[in-house]
């Protein structure tokens, strides 16, 4: 009787690898996928910083300025 239908054992081996091969890209995909959907990255700059550029291009006053730099607690 043959257990392998014909097929050496080579072909056991290259279609066990082939199976490792895409259930490790599967586990890939998902991880990237869940990291980049998990939310916002941080852009390493403070809030306080960003209020000061606004300032400095003149997209706020220096009493917007002022009331959110109190907001913030800065």
């Amino acid at each position: 009787m043959m257990w392998n239908n014909g097929r050496d054992a080579w072909s056991g081996l290259w279609m066990g690898g082939a199976g490792l091969l895409f259930v490790g890209a599967v586990i890939l995909l998902t991880i990237w996928a869940i990291r980049g959907f998990s939310g916002p990255k941080q852009s390493g700059e403070s809030a306080i910083d960003t209020l000061r550029k606004r300032l400095a291009a003149g997209e706020i006053s220096p009493e917007d300025f002022e009331k959110t730099k109190k907001a913030l607690g800065a």
